[in-house]
């Protein structure tokens, strides 16, 4: 770690991490006075690779997420500024430079750090993947998580978001597979899906249509996806499955009880999805200069 004298402690949670790890420590190196490693029972040599960066160690009950770990984390720093990092991600020296600066003289009391998403092996720019603001520098005291799945921290004081440009984002080394992507989707439904049926939610197949095709149409087409090519094309029908996972696992939890479908519902519940895919076709006016949208706009014909 770096020998001036920073205000910065970096934390970091990990649960079998060993490859990830290394690159997430080398770039923090010089910008932390501490670095906090949180490791939920790894059974790889995560520890090792942690140790030997010198960061302190210490243990959380594996979660299956990293958000109830968080605020345990947190809880060991000791530095006035925490930055928070995940073990597949690095900080470039443009932002660490940034971060610094920061720390002598604060314009707030938390900041939202803009996010580089590799997925696939190419930097995703549209498909609601940048600028993907997460709040990762604060004082300490100003944020903390609650233990929902992808939840917004709570936060005290001052917010400021960082211009979303490439020098000031951390790089998210995401997906590197369908295979990954497919694992993750797994995991994170059945957590998903259990805190809907926390919070009351009764299953209605409607939402087997809906709620995907919602989905696909705000990463594809509101979010721009198209703009991606292949690549935002894939993530928003994976994301869309994902969805589907999620309705279907509480349909699971009831033990699949069925419901009645008539074909006069189900056919509203496909024309309003054409009406809505045909609306943004319009709306971004693709239709005919892009072959994708093309595509699609002769299967719903």
């Amino acid at each position: 770690m770096g020998t001036k004298m920073s205000l910065i402690s970096v934390v970091i949670n990990t649960r079998n991490e060993e490859k990830n790890l290394p690159r997430a420590l080398l770039s923090v190196k010089r910008l932390a006075d501490e670095i906090i490693v949180v490791d939920m029972h790894s059974t790889d040599r995560t520890v090792d690779v942690a140790k030997r960066a010198g960061a302190k160690i210490f243990k959380h009950k594996p979660t299956g997420y990293v958000e109830p770990a968080r605020n345990f984390a947190i809880s060991k720093a000791t530095k006035d500024w925490i930055l928070i990092l995940d073990a597949d991600e690095e900080i470039p020296k443009s932002l660490a430079k940034k971060l610094e600066e920061i720390t002598k003289s604060p314009d707030a009391d938390f900041y939202r750090l803009p996010r580089k998403n590799i997925i696939f092996s190419k930097w995703i720019k549209h498909s609601q993947w940048w600028p993907d603001y997460n709040i990762r520098f604060f004082k300490k005291g100003k944020v903390s998580w609650s233990e929902i799945i992808h939840s917004v921290p709570e936060t005290y004081g001052k917010g400021i978001d960082l211009p979303s440009e490439e020098k000031n984002a951390i790089v998210h080394y995401n997906y590197t597979s369908v295979s990954q992507y497919v694992d993750r989707i797994n995991r994170y439904t059945d957590i998903q899906s259990e805190f809907l049926l926390k919070d009351g939610y009764n299953f209605d197949w409607k939402d087997l249509i809906r709620r995907p095709i919602r989905e696909f149409v705000s990463r594809f087409f509101a979010g721009e996806g198209y703009k991606d090519g292949v690549h935002g094309l894939a993530l928003a029908l994976l994301q869309a499955f994902s969805e589907l996972v999620v309705y279907l696992k509480t349909w699971e939890q009831g033990e699949f009880k069925e419901q009645e479908l008539k074909k006069s519902e189900i056919a509203d519940e496909m024309e309003r999805a054409e009406l809505e895919i045909n609306h943004w076709l319009i709306q971004k006016d693709i239709k005919q200069q892009n072959t994708l949208a093309r595509i699609l706009h002769k299967l719903l014909k």
